[in-house]
């Protein structure tokens, strides 16, 4: 099949204020050529907006009618992030006719992993109707409902993407790619077909949050304040008797399933050092559950850019932990892209979730497209 330009968007858990967007070349099995990349701010509105919606969506659970707020929100970041795309095409020198399709994950404002006897949920707010008749281009969204629906955790959706990226850097099983978004997830492969992914644990929502809540920013910028506290070695090790961490895989987590109040009680410092701990002390534990131990990390996501988090995890997993620059990827855009990539295997009726990524019974093709 002939590769094709496609657009991917994502907006993270972690609700940076910010949309990825990126254009790919591809045929839905190899990345042929990387595209132009932005991130786009949202509105202070639309961002207000988010986070009410994710506060209202915990408080839904699930349980009977979708929030009022849901429809509003859906509505103005299908606008928004519609935008985002006219933009990125235009500023590319294509014009929206070049595009073949357009992958559109939307917010994902909650997530509950199947459990025995229950299928699992997802939300993700999106109306790729909308934006396909704003663009006027096919428009994949809803990438994770009929994997749910099958018995599946829904997540990570990366591992083919990760795949096709890892089969020009490792074919024998020693490296693994890791995003380090709201929620940390890896993927390994041997190169010989064999594909594993799965969520490692929390990644930089705690910790963001745990930020958030003493007035200081968004984030630990460049990991300084848990560069300067101490790990609560007691308290981490407390968390890192949580089942989830040596669960069999496949399985995944919700944004929230792992929170600030496990710092509770820390000072600031002693806070931010000690949930970072445990996001890497996490990714190690993952490792330690994969069909061969890799011993080089490539990391995508926001988490890479964290100093202290990129130590420790040299340190607490053992491994040699490189941003995805060192092979030349673009780790800020590597879920974009991603989104992408599978626009394009729904496009061509292409599986986008596995067995070993996801427990669908079987590869699923799952997605909607809007034409």
């Amino acid at each position: 099949m002939e590769p094709i330009w496609a657009v991917g968007l994502m907006t993270g858990t972690v609700l940076d204020g910010n949309i990825d967007v990126a254009l790919l070349h591809t045929d839905g099995e190899r990345v042929e050529r990387f595209g132009a990349y932005t991130l786009a701010p949202y509105d202070q509105a639309v961002r207000d907006l988010l986070e009410e919606t994710l506060a209202e969506a915990r408080k839904w659970n699930f349980e009977g009618p979708e929030p009022e707020i849901f429809g509003r929100a859906e509505d103005a970041l299908t606008r928004a992030q519609s935008a985002a795309v006219a933009d990125l095409v235009k500023d590319a020198g294509l014009s929206l006719s070049d595009i073949g399709v357009v992958g559109f994950h939307g917010q994902t404002v909650l997530h509950r992993a199947p459990q025995p006897g229950r299928l699992g949920a997802t939300r993700q707010l999106g109306d790729g109707e909308l934006m396909a008749k704003l663009l006027g281009t096919k428009v994949a969204y809803d990438f994770r409902s009929a994997d749910v629906r099958a018995g599946g955790q829904g997540a990570p959706l990366a591992a083919a993407y990760h795949s096709a990226l890892l089969k020009g850097v490792a074919q024998d099983g020693s490296a693994a790619i890791l995003n380090l978004g709201g929620v940390g997830n890896v993927t390994w492969s041997d190169g010989k077909g064999h594909v594993v992914a799965f969520d490692t644990g929390p990644a930089n929502a705690p910790i963001n949050d745990w930020i958030k809540q003493h007035g200081l920013g968004d984030m630990d910028r460049d990991g300084l304040i848990a560069a300067s506290g101490q790990v609560n070695e007691e308290r981490l090790a407390k968390l890192l008797q949580h089942p989830y961490l040596t669960a069999r895989f496949p399985k995944s987590l919700d944004r929230f399933d792992f929170g600030a109040s496990m710092a509770d009680g820390l000072s600031l410092e002693d806070g931010a050092a000690t949930l970072t701990a445990f996001t890497a002390s996490a990714v190690g534990k993952a490792l330690d559950l994969l069909p061969q131990r890799p011993e080089r990390l490539f990391v995508s996501g926001g988490g890479r850019h964290n100093p202290t988090l990129m130590r420790m995890l040299a340190k607490l997993a053992r491994v040699d932990a490189q941003p995805a620059e060192t092979l030349g990827w673009r780790g800020d855009a590597v879920e974009a892209e991603c989104f992408a990539f599978l626009a394009v295997r729904v496009l061509r009726n292409m599986p986008i979730s596995f067995p070993t990524t996801t427990g669908a019974p079987e590869p699923m093709t799952g997605g909607r497209l809007a034409a």
